[in-house]
């Protein structure tokens, strides 16, 4: 058995369902199935019902995640028109601002750019702003970041043309950084048409060119890997409108592990785009005595079942991968052990450090 020892993984695109999605995910179920990935701390995003947008909403999430969640937390700020006025007092209790220039899940699509600009003026200049960018909207993206002189961080970059641009923008030393999920890494349109509406997402998984320029320029311009975990059951999936999304969380470092077996990537560069990266941009502190110990060699296939979370399906099924999680040690505690989850409900710590209202 080939042992291998990684530091705590951070996940910084997730999706938990709290509040208004708890048949789908919560923080108990999600963050376990976390651990079971050997992801340490995740950032939630905003999108929820009614969406973290304003201080109440996020007090009151806060509150239920402090005990039910298994590892660390972080939550996302949404911009929002209807509550733009209450940007600034969310910013205490949140790691982030995230704002939607393309289709997404629920109501937080930002289309003017006066709104645009209001987010830059008043967000605090001490923490990111991540963009659902597409297309055209990552031009977008990029001027903000150089007319406004702040970070600005990609999710999910999916497009060739898109993972270029950003490569020419940190050519010439914008700050910018962008991420990009297993799913686009490993999937393409021919397993949209196979999957059906369970590859449904956004952006849609695109053609081998695009998943060919981004295994490119994995060892430069992407900063991280993110799984964008959306959960949504079956029935849902099945239904007249299917949500867009997918899970990914107890995927991705197997997933990642065999890019490694295959010569894909260096063990170096992993760590660096699921620890050291993701903590450096969003100025995540430090998990003391923690760490993932993976069979690195076991040769497995991905299965529906046995997983933690409560979707119980993954776009992965059938699919033959190296490397499985064994135990996961957090903060001197084991809290992950050969599939079964130790870490008690509540155990995990909020982030950032606050208390507030």
């Amino acid at each position: 058995m080939a042992d291998l020892i990684l530091p705590g993984l951070v996940d910084v695109h997730i999706h938990l369902r709290v509040p208004g999605g708890e048949q789908k995910e919560d923080f108990g179920s999600g963050t376990a199935g976390a651990l079971a990935g050997g992801i340490t701390t995740v950032l939630a995003m905003p999108n929820t019902t009614p969406p973290l947008s304003t201080p109440e909403v996020i007090s009151d999430t806060r509150a239920i995640a402090a005990s039910t969640i298994h590892c660390d937390v972080g939550l996302f700020a949404g911009a929002s028109l209807a509550h733009i006025g209450q940007l600034a007092s969310c910013a205490p209790h949140t790691v982030a601002l995230k704002i939607y220039l393309n289709d997404t899940f629920g109501p937080l699509r930002v289309e003017a750019l006066t709104t645009l600009e209001t987010c830059f003026q008043e967000w605090p200049a001490g923490k990111l702003i991540a963009m659902h960018a597409e297309g055209q909207s990552v031009a977008v993206g990029i001027g903000l970041a150089a007319a406004f002189a702040r970070p600005v961080h990609f999710c999910h970059i999916s497009r060739k043309e898109e993972v270029e641009l950003i490569a020419r923008a940190k050519d010439r030393g914008l700050p910018v950084t962008c991420e990009v999920t297993p799913h686009h890494l490993f999937l393409n349109a021919a397993d949209a048409a196979r999957l059906g509406t369970r590859a449904d997402m956004r952006p849609r998984l695109a053609s081998p060119e695009d998943v060919s320029a981004l295994w490119e320029h994995i060892g430069d311009t992407i900063d991280c890997i993110a799984t964008d975990h959306a959960p949504h059951t079956l029935e849902e999936k099945a239904g007249a409108s299917p949500p867009p999304g997918v899970p990914g969380l107890e995927t991705s470092i197997p997933l990642m592990l065999s890019a490694v077996h295959d010569g894909r990537l260096t063990l170096g560069r992993l760590i660096e785009l699921m620890s050291t990266n993701p903590r450096k941009i969003f100025n995540l502190a430090e998990q003391p005595d923690t760490w993932v110990e993976v069979d690195a060699e076991m040769v497995r296939e991905i299965s529906d079942k046995g997983l933690f979370t409560r979707c119980g399906w993954t776009p992965f099924a059938g699919m033959e991968v190296h490397g499985s999680v064994r135990r996961v040690i957090l903060r001197g505690e084991v809290v992950y052990e050969n599939g079964h989850v130790l870490a008690e409900p509540g155990s995990g710590r909020l982030l950032p450090g606050y208390s507030g209202p």
